[in-house]
C-alpha cells in the first residue's frame, strides 16, 4: 500500500527539487542573519555576518543557474561563506570560545606533564571554570599541534576538528549506503548545523561524525569496526556513551550475543587504552569529566542557555537536584526501553538515540544550544543513508496487525534496505 516516502530526490543534493534545495540556503541565511543581529556573543555575531553573505550568494546561484553546475557552485559558496572564511579568519586572529583554549591547554599539559588534567589540588583552589577539562583524553590530541609547533592557523584545534569531521562523516555516509557522500558532507559542513559550532568552538563536531560512523558499520553489520568508531568517540567525550549503549542493544536484538560481545569488547578496549593511563589520579579525572559537567564541582560551568534544565537548576539547590534526578530518570527510561523493546533496525536505533540526547540536553544543568548538533547531524546522516539505500526509503503504511484505535488506523514505519553499493 502506498505511503509517504523519502523519494529519489533525497538521494543526493543534486537530485533535490530546486525549491527544496533553495529553501536550505534561505533558512540558513535567515538563521545566520538573526545570529548576527540578536546574539549577545561577539564571536557568534561575527560568524553570522560572514555566513549570511555566503548563504545569500548560494541562494542566488540556486535560483539563477540550472543543475548540476548551479548545485555544486551553491554548495561551494555555502561551504566557503559559512565555514571556511569565518573559521580561517577566527583562527588567524585567535578569536574563539573558551573550549578551544581548554583543548589547547590540555594538549600542552599532556605533552609536558603526561596528563591532560589539572591535579585535584589545583582545581580545589581555583575559581576559573576554564581550569577544568571536561573532555576525555582523546580530545587532548587536537591540542597537540599547538603545543608542539606553537600558535597558528594550521595548529588551531578547530582546523583538525574540521578535517576529522569531513573524513569521518564522508566515510559514515559511504559505508551507510548514501549516494553522493561528498556533496552531502560539503552541504552539511557548510550549514549552520556544523559551520557555526566548528567556527567558534567545535569540540562536538568530530565526535558526532564518529557516532554516525559507528552506526554506519551496523548496517552490514561490522561489530568490531562499529566498536572501534564508537570507542574513539567515547574516548573524546562522555556524550558518546549513550550511543554505545544503544548500539549494543541493537546488535544484541538484531545479530545476537556474539556480535554484541565483539562490539562491547572492542569499544571497552579502546576506552580503556585512552582513559586507563590517566586513572592513576581518579579524583582529578572525576572532578574534571563528571562532577564539573554535572554542576557538582565548587566552580560552575559557563555553558548556559535558556533551556529547562539550566533554568530549573538556577533556582537553587533543590532545582539542581531536580534536574539531576530528571536526567537519571531519562537514562533509566531509555535503559528500560532498550531491555524490553530494543531497536532492531539502524534507523530505529538512531531515532531513539536522537530523542534521548535531545531530552538529556534539554534537562542538563550546564548546556548550550550547540549540543543539539548531535540529533541534527544524526538526522541528516539517517535521511541521506536511508534515501541512498532504497528508492522507496521510508514508508509509513497501515499496520495490518494492529486493530483500529478509536476508529483510527494505526501506522507502522518500515525501512527498506539493501547492501551499500
Amino acid at each position: 500500500m502506498s505511503g509517504v516516502r523519502l523519494g529519489v530526490g533525497w538521494q543526493s543534493p543534486a537530485t533535490m527539487h530546486r525549491l527544496a534545495f533553495a529553501a536550505i540556503f534561505a533558512v540558513s541565511m535567515v538563521y545566520a542573519g538573526l545570529v548576527a543581529i540578536f546574539s549577545a556573543d561577539m564571536v557568534h555575531r561575527l560568524w553570522g555576518t560572514m555566513a549570511t553573505c555566503g548563504y545569500l550568494l548560494a541562494l542566488v546561484v540556486v535560483l539563477a543557474w540550472r543543475k548540476p553546475r548551479g548545485t555544486d557552485l551553491a554548495i561551494a559558496l555555502s561551504f566557503a561563506g559559512g565555514l571556511v572564511v569565518p573559521l580561517a579568519w577566527m583562527a588567524a586572529h585567535a578569536i574563539e570560545q573558551p573550549e578551544v583554549w581548554v583543548v589547547i591547554q590540555s594538549g600542552k599539559s599532556l605533552l609536558h606533564h603526561g596528563t591532560p588534567y589539572a591535579p585535584a589540588a589545583v582545581l580545589d583552589s581555583t575559581t576559573n571554570p576554564n581550569a577544568y577539562n571536561p573532555y576525555l583524553p582523546l580530545m587532548a590530541l587536537f591540542g597537540l599541534p599547538n603545543a608542539i609547533f606553537g600558535s597558528g592557523v594550521l595548529t588551531d584545534p578547530r582546523i583538525w576538528f574540521g578535517v576529522v569531521f569531513l573524513a569521518a562523516f564522508w566515510l559514515a555516509l559511504r559505508r551507510g549506503g548514501a549516494r553522493d557522500p561528498a556533496r552531502w558532507t560539503m552541504l552539511l559542513a557548510g550549514s549552520p548545523v556544523i559551520a557555526l559550532e566548528l567556527a567558534i568552538g567545535g569540540t562536538d563536531v568530530p565526535l558526532v561524525a564518529f557516532l554516525c560512523l559507528g552506526f554506519a558499520y551496523l548496517w552490514q553489520p561490522h561489530p568490531v569496526l562499529a566498536g572501534l568508531a564508537l570507542g574513539i568517540g567515547s574516548g573524546m567525550k562522555d556524550t558518546a556513551w549513550p550511543a554505545a549503549v544503544v548500539a549494543l542493544a541493537l546488535l544484541a536484538a538484531k545479530d545476537g550475543k556474539r556480535a554484541a560481545g565483539a562490539f562491547a569488547l572492542t569499544a571497552l578496549a579502546v576506552v580503556a587504552v585512552c582513559v586507563g593511563p590517566f586513572a592513576t589520579d581518579p579524583k582529578s579525572l572525576l572532578d574534571n569529566t563528571i562532577l564539573f559537567p554535572l554542576g557538582l564541582a565548587h566552580v560552575t560551568s559557563e555553558a548556559v542557555s535558556p533551556l529547562p534544565g539550566h533554568l530549573i537548576a538556577q533556582t537553587g539547590h533543590l532545582g539542581h537536584t531536580i534536574v539531576v534526578a530528571a536526567l537519571v530518570a531519562v537514562g533509566l527510561a531509555v535503559a528500560v526501553s532498550l531491555v524490553f523493546r530494543p531497536p532492531r533496525t539502524v534507523p530505529r536505533a538512531v531515532i531513539l538515540l536522537g530523542a534521548a540526547l535531545t531530552l538529556m540536553f534539554l534537562l542538563a544543568p550546564s548546556t548550550r544550544f550547540g549540543y543539539f548538533i548531535y540529533p541534527e547531524t544524526l538526522a541528516v546522516w539517517l535521511v541521506a543513508t536511508v534515501a541512498g539505500r532504497s528508492g522507496q526509503d521510508t514508508c509509513f503504511t497501515p499496520d495490518p496487525g494492529a486493530p483500529p484505535a478509536n476508529g483510527r488506523t494505526r501506522w507502522r514505519t518500515s525501512f527498506a534496505s539493501r547492501p551499500a553499493a
